[in-house]
């Protein structure tokens, strides 16, 4: 408790106590302002985007990954002969440090890139986008990317619910008549309940906090098309160096993620129990 009071409630608190202050991150005399800070965000244009981009990502990514990662999950849970393998090559980009992969994306969406390449390769040239440079792409470039990498997480925990599931469940729907979709509606989707709890909270935790990704592949541009929260900190803080306001920022971002995950949990949880 002395530990993790030393290095989590402590800086904690005195975060709290920053977003109250006028503190450039430097000078040790600083002023307290109240609740300066947080009025400033309300009028501020670039944190209300930034809020909005940071929901809007959040959302697209635990929607999108996990439907392809329960697609992915029932693909290979089926008697095909190379499942084993198709389950090594879906999940490796999972174990990519995600700055690698956005470096990485970076150059393939470039507007010289590898993809615009085949695009050009297989139709008219007008196909071609600046996928990251396009403030009305850029943001869906970044979840694209996202997804990409982590859907085959999401497939190894869904995988694993699907293989916690008895076989004899599955042969006595079958003989009551079930079809394949009422299979999966009546029989998969309730026993995979603890799993979709799982997948959902990670995914809207993740996409919340999203730093590294957004900022190596767009810096939160073009403008401020792509900002999101974390970068929006990140940049207050380091760059314009209003640490005050960049803590405000930060306490916002706390209590989204508590919020929507708490929320998020009290919803799952009771899906799981009527299960159950």
């Amino acid at each position: 408790m002395l530990l993790f009071a030393f290095v989590v409630l402590v800086p904690s608190a005195r975060g709290v106590w920053y977003a109250v202050t006028d503190w450039d991150g430097l000078d040790p005399n600083f002023s307290f302002v109240g609740l300066d800070n947080f009025v400033e965000m309300t009028r501020d244009p670039d944190a209300k985007a930034a809020i909005w981009h940071t929901l809007l990502i959040a959302v697209a990514i635990t929607v999108v990954q996990n439907g392809i990662g329960l697609l992915l999950a029932l693909g290979v849970n089926s008697a095909i002969k190379s499942r084993n393998v198709l389950r090594v090559f879906l999940f490796a980009p999972a174990v990519i440090t995600p700055i690698v992969t956005a470096y990485l994306w970076r150059n393939l969406l470039g507007p010289d890139g590898a993809v615009n390449s085949l695009i050009g390769a297989i139709g008219p040239e007008s196909w071609k986008q600046d996928w990251l440079g396009d403030p009305q792409l850029a943001l869906w470039s970044i979840v694209a990317v996202i997804v990409w990498q982590f859907a085959g997480y999401s497939m190894v925990i869904f995988l694993a619910g699907l293989q916690s599931i008895p076989r004899e469940v599955y042969e006595a729907a079958a003989i009551d008549g079930a079809g394949p979709t009422r299979l999966f509606w009546s029989v998969t989707r309730p026993l995979l309940a603890p799993a979709f709890t799982i997948n959902l909270m990670l995914s809207i935790i993740g996409g919340i906090k999203l730093f590294d990704q957004v900022y190596a592949l767009t810096g939160g541009g073009p403008g401020h098309a792509t900002d999101t929260l974390s970068t929006l900190i990140y940049k207050d803080a380091f760059t314009l160096g209003e640490f005050g306001y960049s803590i405000a920022l930060a306490v916002v971002l706390t209590i989204i993620v508590a919020v929507v995950s708490s929320g998020q949990y009290l919803v799952l949880a009771r899906g799981e129990r009527r299960v159950s």
